[in-house]
């Protein structure tokens, strides 16, 4: 199992990237396209890099889940990447604590579903992930991405 609950702590020096976005389907579109953007200007990997494509899929998979189930009326959510020596570190900051992602991802949606994959994907393309309940407001959903020999 990939999850963790409980967050190791950046080096102090880790370069980091961090905004707000709407809680709309453009705002999670918008978080995937700055988090290759940044990952690009960072490492100067190219955007179709197989490193690049999972840092997309696991952005968009994050910021589409704070967006279906962890939003309140008004609320932004908030992106923040940070590189690590070997990885990149994927944040979605959102307004529901209370809701939590499941411990492991479910199984597989039924074919014909709309939705009910977005943790499986995150788990198959992340090295770690896990959630940290940051106050009574807010939780962050996070997935590490392994950059090296990624290009």
């Amino acid at each position: 199992m990939k999850q963790q609950r409980n967050t190791q702590e950046a080096p102090a020096s880790a370069p980091e990237f961090s905004l707000r976005l709407s809680s709309t389907p453009r705002g999670a579109r918008l978080a995937r396209t700055l988090a290759v953007q940044q990952l690009t200007e960072w490492c100067g990997c190219p955007y179709d890099c197989d490193a690049a494509r999972a840092v997309a899929l696991v952005t968009v998979e994050l910021a589409a889940n704070a967006v279906t189930h962890g939003r309140l009326p008004g609320r932004d959510f908030r992106l923040t990447l940070l590189l690590l020596p070997h990885a990149l570190r994927i944040e979605v900051t959102d307004t529901r604590p209370e809701r939590l992602p499941p411990r492991t991802a479910s199984g597989p949606a039924s074919a014909d579903a709309a939705s009910g994959r977005g943790l499986l994907l995150v788990e198959a393309y992340a090295d770690r992930w896990g959630c940290t309940v940051r106050d009574a407001y807010t939780k962050a959903v996070w997935a590490e991405v392994n950059l090296s020999a990624a290009w």
